[in-house]
């Protein structure tokens, strides 16, 4: 959403398409203090960070992707136990003998040797810093009339590479402490009713986080175009869309 002529300086921070590796699946590059972060989106709500030689996963799920075709991993990040985030044959594939897996505890029964990690803890992994964020639902339920999350059950991540902070938000509505975010570079953001936020919602997360750079995943079918007009005005957040339905 800037405007197409940016500074070097700006421009600098801002992410690029990357083609050749993994070439069926889009991605991006962003600058930090510390060297590049090389972004893959896997689709839906799995992702993969490369960042000084360390492979970072999150919510890696196999059904669309070949994980013994990528790198091992070094870091993966579970959100929650549900299943399209939690896939136990793609961690064992990717872990090697040498991942740390960190997920909360709702994971830690089925993956034992999981670090867990809990709402606002903050952690030292293999020399990053990973704070975790509560992800929960407030509005959509069940018929049962619980929501489809738990307040307290799954994560959020903020993850510092270099000196940026990359939110990766899990499954959850625009719950109250996005307000105490700050500082955050890169936010994705779910999308895809009736489990996560509205379009509304979304954009009133970015009104309140102000991330520079903002992906929505986790979208299903939702109409990402009713989105990016709610954002048009957004000046300071430039709204990227990738194939993460």
């Amino acid at each position: 959403m800037q405007i197409a002529i940016w500074s070097l300086t700006i421009l600098s921070m801002f992410l690029f398409p990357v083609f050749g590796k993994a070439a069926q699946f889009e991605t991006d590059v962003i600058e930090t203090s510390a060297g590049t972060v090389e972004i893959m989106f896997l689709g839906h709500s799995s992702l993969k960070m490369e960042f000084n030689d360390r492979q970072i996963y999150i919510d890696p799920v196999g059904e669309s992707v070949d994980y013994t075709t990528l790198p091992k991993a070094d870091i993966i990040l579970i959100t929650h136990e549900h299943k399209d985030h939690f896939d136990l044959n793609a961690i064992r594939v990717l872990a090697g003998e040498k991942a740390l897996v960190v997920m909360p505890e709702s994971c830690a029964a089925q993956y034992q040797e999981g670090i867990v990690m809990r709402n606002e803890d903050v952690k030292i992994v293999q020399g990053l810093k990973i704070e975790g964020v509560p992800a929960y639902n407030i509005v959509h339920k069940r018929k049962s009339g619980f929501p489809y999350h738990l307040k307290g059950i799954g994560n959020g991540y903020i993850i510092t590479l270099g000196d940026r902070r990359i939110y990766v938000a899990g499954d959850t509505e625009n719950i109250p402490e996005m307000k105490e975010l700050s500082e955050i570079d890169v936010a994705f953001l779910p999308v895809n009713l009736p489990y996560t936020m509205t379009v509304e919602m979304a954009a009133d997360a970015v009104r309140t986080i102000r991330p520079k750079i903002f992906y929505p995943y986790h979208t299903g079918d939702t109409d990402l175009s009713e989105l990016v007009e709610l954002l048009k005005n957004q000046s300071d957040t430039d709204v990227r869309i990738r194939n993460m339905k």
